[in-house]
């Protein structure tokens, strides 16, 4: 096919050949693969691996119940979705069928009032069934379900404060609230009921926790509780990978992505989540996840399972051989070997420590990780892991050392291998910096203004400079009416009639004549008027099977219409079309595989599925971090630590696109919190965003390109990120380099003017060209950047085949 077939014409072919790849067998294995190595081994006194000829009794709802992954654009239509008990059933298991007969009438009827998976809840066990169950076995697995989505956190608080076009929706922080009123971070009085029974009436019990976020997991260091399993949400077979870890057909060799602490006030992050609708104040600075846990006082106490931990049903013994510094990076070479008597895989996790010195550091970071073949009993593998000084370095905002500046600070940097955040080896790696040194010269970027104070490494605060309040609705014309916005769809523009002969405007060159190298791409864009750019800026219909609209649509030019699809758990397209996809595991589990070639395997799938359907970009990866488990969204991103994440996102952008198909990361920046996301503003230190929040998106722009960002929905320091020049253009472009487009997330507040001319370059999921007319009749929107947004818009397009 020649160059935009699929885009200008939407032919219904198979990508390769006569075979289709959209929900096909390869990806769905892939997909059970990636869930089976992500899934982490909590707890096991040998119980595990099970038997097949073992039988079993499953209790809890969520043996049936199963949760794929999380709500709102990150859920995904598939073919099937295969809980824990098909699973097992699949491999031959024998379960006690009239307690799952019972879950499943119960079920039938929460669900058809309009409860859904994970937002149900447990039903009481008769004393009948629990002795049937007794009779039949004395083996038993428990298994707890939990479900977050968009628009909503993982609370029963609900802001109403603006008009709501989906206010027939059923309000989920309602049902949370009905069935979880202490909140869905803890178990319910039913669901403690249920453990206590089982642990009293089961000589061996194993605990399954599919969730998307952390909950209190205390109940799992009972003596009582045999063996645990952390399932995640696995996608649409998550239930066939938990089996083949329980069963033993899989090693497990997951490691956690978050720091489980047993309460929510545990977490610095807690107090004032929802203080306000209006902002949220990051006091808790850079002492995020682990940082804080291992860093504050007194906190490491708190932890239940750390950051990085994960059990097998092997051992391993890794150590480093040798180290090098070379043009200003370290090189480590550390050899692993298998120690135990069956196959696996193990993560390797080099941790570093920083010298407190003026600015504070945490106790400990992770500088680097890497994961191994499968490696046979007395087998081992060479693995060299690379640190640079910009990586271990600091950004001092306030000029403690060098102003505005990352900065390394004299003394001793020391290094360790970890099995994960708490243990760590002891280690004699120390590189002695003799001298203060600049490593980066910066300028003040998005500076706080109503953030009070921030927390350091001893767990007091400094406080921080205070500034002008800045109104997030200042506007030159005026504000539509908030939330007449959402929902909107792109105007649907007639074009005059033409020839088919020469089927674009008389005179002008086609797009075509750009991608072939007849002219460039200055001299294309000399023929279009300020009304075109304007129609360019803004997000256009859907076309063939895409339901979240697409851009560029400019016939009469030849530019073809490139459309989108929500991510990332699975390409997501409207049930409806008839077209089902393929379900992989949420990103969060993802992540616990820690293996940068699995999550590209899954890219170039997901890139696939995007292609063959006649889509341009795929709405992932969502990399923002886990800053509290009270985040409704945090299923849909990766981890606590910003280099993980950032890794783990790069190696799903460069699987993405190369299928020549665009990635789109997201949500640049701060989108830490659901609740009033379009209007709340995330306060937070110029360090903290630099070093935290920003760190991972930096990652990825650098070591992948990707064709696209996304702006978020929320405001960062007093400016809407999708309106903030100093977040588009003076990090984004002109300290990292990038080259791609920026769009906004569908319907922000934002006035699309400010937004244009921070560098803000597509407005979706509509544009609106009437209120850009508007701001320039008043000289307020800037035209040489208009041109580049454009510009950017479709040299992206041209990155499409």
């Amino acid at each position: 096919m020649q160059k935009w077939s699929r885009l200008l014409y939407q032919p219904a072919l198979p990508l390769y050949g006569d075979r289709r790849v959209t929900g096909c067998e390869e990806h769905i294995k892939l997909s059970r693969k990636a869930a089976s190595e992500g899934m982490v081994l909590l707890e096991n006194d040998g119980v595990l691996p099970l038997s097949r000829k073992q039988p079993l009794a499953l209790f809890g709802k969520g043996s049936v119940d199963y949760v794929k992954g999380g709500g709102g654009s990150g859920d995904v239509y598939c073919k099937y979705v295969h809980s824990l008990y098909d699973g097992l059933k699949a491999k031959g298991v024998s379960v006690y069928e009239p307690l799952i007969s019972y879950y499943k009438d119960d079920l039938k009827e929460q669900y058809g009032k309009g409860r859904v998976p994970g937002m149900t809840s447990e039903p009481e066990v008769s004393e009948e069934l629990l002795k049937g169950a007794i009779a039949y076995t004395d083996t038993a697995v428990i298994v707890i379900s939990r479900f977050s989505g968009e628009g909503w956190d993982r609370s029963d608080v609900e802001c109403n404060n603006e008009y709501n076009p989906w206010e027939s929706e059923t309000s989920m922080p309602k049902i949370s609230g009905e069935i979880f009123p202490k909140g869905d971070f803890y178990l319910t009085d039913e669901e403690n009921k249920l453990v206590d029974i089982v642990k009293a009436n089961f000589k061996k019990v194993i605990a399954v926790v599919n969730i998307g976020g952390i909950i209190d997991l205390r109940w799992l260091k009972d003596e009582n509780i045999n063996a645990a399993l952390y399932m995640g949400q696995g996608g649409m077979e998550g239930g066939d990978a938990a089996a083949d870890i329980l069963l033993g057909d899989v090693n497990p060799s997951g490691r956690l992505v978050d720091t489980f602490a047993g309460t929510l006030e545990d977490y610095p992050s807690t107090e004032g989540f929802h203080e306000s609708f209006d902002y949220v104040n990051y006091n808790e600075d850079i002492y995020v996840g682990y940082r804080y846990f291992l860093t504050i006082p007194e906190a490491e106490k708190k932890i239940v399972y750390p950051f990085g931990y994960g059990k097998s049903y092997t051992s391993f013994e890794s150590n480093i051989v040798a180290m090098s510094l070379c043009d200003d990076t370290f090189y480590f070479t550390v050899k692993v070997t298998n120690t135990g008597s069956i196959p696996g895989k193990n993560v390797v996790q080099l941790c570093y420590s920083a010298p407190q010195g003026k600015l504070g550091k945490p106790a400990r970071e992770l500088g680097a990780f890497a994961k191994t073949r499968v490696l046979g009993p007395n087998e081992s593998q060479v693995i060299t892991l690379s640190v640079s000084k910009y990586q271990i370095s600091s950004y001092d905002d306030l000029g403690k050392v060098k102003e505005a500046c990352y900065v390394l600070e004299k003394g001793e940097y020391k290094f360790f291998l970890g099995n994960d955040s708490l243990d760590v080896a002891a280690t004699n790696l120390v590189w002695n910096n003799e001298e203060d040194e600049v490593v980066a010269t910066l300028s003040h970027k998005l500076a706080p203004v109503e953030l009070e104070k921030r927390m350091l490494a001893d767990g007091s605060y400094e406080e921080l400079p205070q500034g002008q309040h800045k109104d997030i609705n200042e506007s030159i014309i005026k504000k539509m009416e908030p939330g007449t916005e959402e929902g909107l769809t792109p105007t649907v523009r007639a074009r005059d009639s033409y020839c088919l002969i020469y089927p674009y405007k008389e005179g002008t060159h086609p797009l075509s004549d750009v991608a072939e190298g007849k002219i460039t791409l200055d001299e294309f864009m000399e023929q279009l008027s300020t009304e075109d750019l304007m129609n360019l800026v803004g997000g256009q219909p859907n076309t063939g099977v895409a339901n979240t609209f697409g851009f560029g649509n400019l016939p009469e030019y030849g530019v073809p219409s490139a459309m989108t699809a929500d991510g990332p758990a699975g390409v997501r397209i409207a049930p409806e079309t008839g077209i089902l996809t393929t379900a992989f595991p949420c990103a969060t589990l993802l992540a616990c595989t820690w293996n940068t070639h699995l999550i590209a395997q899954v890219g170039k799938a997901g890139g696939e599925e995007i292609k063959e359907n006649n889509l341009a970009v795929w709405l992932t990866p969502a990399i923002n971090i886990h800053r509290s488990p009270l985040c409704g969204r945090n299923f849909e991103y990766y981890s606590e630590d910003p280099l993980l994440a950032g890794k783990l996102g790069a190696a799903l952008v460069d699987g993405i696109q190369c299928n020549h198909v665009g990635a789109s990361v997201k949500h640049f920046a701060c989108n830490n919190k659901e609740t009033n996301r379009k209007h709340s503003d995330s306060r937070v230190s110029e360090r903290a965003l630099r070093e935290i929040y920003l760190k991972a998106f930096e990652i990825v722009v650098k070591e992948a390109q990707p064709y696209t960002i996304m702006s978020a929905y929320n405001a960062v320091n007093g400016e809407r990120a999708s309106e903030s020049h100093d977040l588009l253009t003076g990090i984004l472009r002109e300290e990292w380099g990038y080259e791609g487009m920026v769009t906004s997330d569908w319907w922000t507040r934002g006035e699309q003017y400010k937004e244009v001319n921070a560098g803000n370059d597509l407005k979706m999921g509509n544009g609106f060209v009437d209120r850009l007319k508007l701001a320039d009749e008043k000289g307020a929107l800037d035209h040489d950047q208009l041109k580049l947004n454009a510009k950017r818009i479709l040299n992206t397009i041209l990155k499409f085949d």
